[in-house]
């Protein structure tokens, strides 16, 4: 697999037309593809953090991250990490993610992701969709766990 740049356009129509649960998103800091033998086979969208209070100019977050039925079995984590290393690239100290209860986590696990936190799942009529422009979904119905990777400072012996 090769890592290739792509536009928002063209990650979100991928997202549309493969997430399993997510809908497109409304920007991104950058959006990267994997590509096997000259086919598509994932897409990953990095962006500010959805949590204001996580927004430190620092950390991203992979807001979707799709990939075909038939993709290699690494595409996940090769996306992940290939997501981590731009960012830290560019100056980035740390990356997170969400994935639902019911998702393993094993493709995080393998790109080196931790668990930093867990959250409950929402009721209808709780949470961020109180907000007029958002809508509940029934995936809001299960808890989510934040995954992170981030810069690790070596301390100095002194």
């Amino acid at each position: 697999m090769r890592v290739i740049p792509l536009t928002l356009a063209d990650a979100n129509a991928f997202v549309e037309a493969h997430h399993r649960h997510n809908k497109k998103v409304r920007g991104h800091k950058f959006s990267i593809g994997a590509i096997e033998q000259d086919c598509l086979v994932g897409v990953a969208i990095v962006g500010r953090p959805v949590s204001r209070h996580l927004d430190d100019g620092l950390t991203m977050e992979v807001t979707r991250l799709s990939v075909l039925d038939n993709a290699p079995k690494n595409a996940c984590s090769f996306l992940y990490r290939c997501a981590w290393r731009a960012w830290a690239a560019m100056g980035g100290q740390k990356i997170i993610t969400y994935t639902i209860e019911s998702e393993s986590g094993s493709s995080l696990k393998g790109a080196g992701f931790k668990v930093i936190a867990k959250s409950p799942a929402w009721k209808e009529g709780t949470g961020w969709t109180t907000r007029g422009n958002r809508v509940w979904q029934p995936i809001h119905s299960e808890g989510k766990i934040r995954w992170a990777i981030e810069v690790q400072i070596k301390e100095k012996n002194t």
